[in-house]
């Protein structure tokens, strides 16, 4: 029953997005804190990417709801907020754990034994890439290029940057997350 309600409600909305984890949507969300962002570019042209930046700030990813409010409010077309958000790899369309590591696949890095790094964080985070951790801790990304060659193999998580891994030294960086978010 619920599926055909999600199928149904998808088709309303007008999207139809390959890969969605559908059970990671919310049907009943509150988007009061998106409001003073709508209010200040709602009714700007060519301000929809800024609105789906702050969404994602806000809310951790871009739900399918989320989506459709954004559309509504800035009456634009469902098709086109969803064009948007999927073109642009800086957007998320599923949930992601409490930090997010991006690793650098780029040239630089690759040639420097980034392939390597991944296997071990896959490893030591037990999750596979764009998944969430069992702990809810981590989300692993490829990225093409984090603009620190000189740093490579590098990777950031959150906002930090680490460069010169190797596998060991990414496992380290990650064991030491863990210990520090088990005593907070």
């Amino acid at each position: 029953m619920w599926y055909t309600y999600v199928i149904y409600t998808r088709i309303e909305l007008g999207f139809a997005v390959k890969g969605v984890n559908v059970m990671s949507t919310c049907c009943t969300c509150d988007f009061s804190a998106l409001e003073p962002v709508l209010h200040t570019y709602g009714t700007q042209e060519g301000a929809l990417i800024t609105v789906l930046q702050q969404a994602q700030a806000l809310y951790g990813y871009l739900s399918i709801e989320l989506m459709a409010h954004i559309a509504q409010k800035m009456n634009l077309a469902p098709a086109k907020v969803m064009g948007v958000a999927t073109f642009y790899t800086q957007f998320r369309l599923n949930p992601i754990g409490r930090h997010l590591i991006l690793l650098c696949q780029g040239t630089a890095c690759h040639v420097n034994g980034s392939a390597a790094v991944e296997a071990a964080l896959l490893d030591e985070l037990g999750a596979a890439e764009n998944e969430i951790t069992a702990d809810g801790l981590f989300t692993l990304t490829n990225v093409a290029c984090l603009g620190c060659c000189s740093l490579s193999p590098v990777m950031m998580i959150d906002e930090a940057s680490y460069g010169n891994l190797t596998p060991d030294s990414a496992r380290q960086i990650i064991r030491g997350i863990r210990a520090k978010e088990a005593v907070e």
